[in-house]
């Protein structure tokens, strides 16, 4: 399973596979996920964040940006079941890593996608962190208590919320002979 993602949904996907068995190979830039260095730090300055998130995993770094490191994701593409992606959409378009790029390399690939508001309609390019999303959606406005300001359960409320369905959804995909609702 490839994961090219930062930060928090698109990794958390990747760890919860990594806990069924799911080899996963990050992707990370150059200066590493940025959730590495994200808000406290360890003695060796690295995040407890970014211990949990980035756990069960195999790193490469690459520039994306470049043409060579493109060519070696499409090559780990070809032996690869999965992919995750939580880039703004457009992106792996952009590079050409999109899911029709890469489906011309590995036909079974299953290309998984994860946007604060979706990869179409009027917000798709904006950037979604959860709290926004939160916020957004009225999740933020239904926690709490109503003589103070809104308040969140846990900043990965959504990716808890979202992450069994995406597994669900690759499981299901790859084994498609199971039927969980017959």
């Amino acid at each position: 399973m490839l994961e090219l993602g930062q930060l928090v949904a698109g990794p958390y996907c990747g760890t919860i596979l990594g806990y069924f068995g799911a080899e996963v190979i990050k992707i990370e830039p150059l200066a590493g996920d940025p959730l590495r260095t994200w808000r406290e730090l360890d003695d060796d300055g690295t995040s407890p964040w970014f211990r949990s998130v980035g756990r069960n995993k195999r790193s490469v770094a690459l520039n994306l940006k470049s043409e060579e490191a493109r060519n070696v994701v499409r090559r780990l593409v070809a032996t690869s079941d999965v992919l995750i992606e939580n880039f703004k959409p457009g992106t792996m378009e952009k590079w050409g890593l999109g899911p029709d790029d890469l489906r011309a390399t590995n036909p079974s690939l299953v290309y998984t996608r994860i946007s604060g508001y979706g990869q179409t309609g009027p917000l798709s390019s904006k950037p979604g962190f959860a709290s926004a999303c939160e916020a957004f959606g009225g999740f933020r406005h239904v926690n709490g208590f109503a003589d103070r300001p809104s308040v969140s359960a846990t900043h990965l409320s959504i990716c808890l919320s979202i992450c069994p369905f995406i597994y669900l959804s690759v499981y299901l995909s790859i084994h498609p002979s199971i039927h969980p609702c017959v």
